[in-house]
């Protein structure tokens, strides 16, 4: 029997019975190739410090792909152990909470598409003016944003179409550990790319945006090699258990 934990190492999506396109399937070993390709040229640099690769540890192992409570906690100690900060591990478990906008990410953007299939022309209008002051205001001309459009391409047009408030409430969530700083910038690329890499998510958009940022900042080769062998060890989620009371 096939462990359900286990991610796929090759293989195609299954087919689907109504007639929509299978699932492509992304091997764990299409992660460490899309990060070598990414890589090439990219200077050795300095590897990993000890803090920093507790903070991915605890990262991968916090993720709500792995979300395991007592390696939460032995990680969080040993974090804190190697000289991380207390405002260090929290603002790590901010950024990897972030996580769950991939479903927005893969989300917003198909059912746009659907609705579009279905005669809703509503979409492909000019924005209201209050909706492009929002554009205008929270995405303007960063190339940050540019860049994460070429990865998730449409997305934040559906989504800001779709939900003004959702839009609005993703920037403000995403700016909440940069406007803490309590991590440098590019251990926190380094901490999202990781927990986009691991075997359970698998998340390449996310993996390629997040690794070239972490160059960007200054990361080197060995450092993001050193991060995707931290989230490749991260192991499967087993589930969590409720906490014990006395019913009613």
């Amino acid at each position: 029997m096939t462990d359900p934990t286990s991610p796929p190492t090759a293989g195609t999506g299954t087919c689907v019975s109504d007639g929509t396109a299978p699932d492509p399937v992304v091997t764990v070993d299409d992660v460490r190739a899309e990060a070598l390709a990414l890589l090439a040229g990219v200077a050795d640099g300095d590897g990993l410090d000890a803090p920093t690769s507790a903070l991915i540890t605890l990262a991968v192992n916090a993720s709500v792909c792995s979300l395991g409570g007592p390696r939460i906690t032995r990680e969080i100690r040993h974090a804190l152990d190697a000289g991380a900060t207390a405002a260090q591990v929290h603002e790590t478990l901010v950024v990897v909470s972030g996580l769950g906008v991939h479903t927005l990410m893969e989300g917003s953007g198909r059912l746009a598409e659907v609705l579009r299939e279905r005669g809703d022309t509503s979409l492909d209008v000019p924005l209201d003016a209050d909706r492009a002051t929002l554009r205008g205001t929270r995405q303007g001309d960063d190339p940050y944003w540019r860049d994460f459009e070429r990865e998730v391409p449409g997305f934040l047009d559906a989504l800001l179409r779709l939900s003004p408030e959702s839009y609005e409430a993703f920037f403000d969530y995403c700016a909440v550990p940069w406007r803490t700083g309590a991590l440098r910038g590019r251990v926190k690329e380094l901490i999202s790319m990781a927990s986009d890499a691991t075997p359970a998510h698998r998340y390449l958009p996310g993996l390629r945006l997040h690794l070239a940022n972490a160059v960007r900042l200054g990361c080197g080769r060995t450092a993001v090699l050193h991060a995707l062998d931290i989230a490749a060890a991260a192991p499967p989620h087993h589930g969590v258990p409720a906490a014990p009371y006395d019913r009613p």
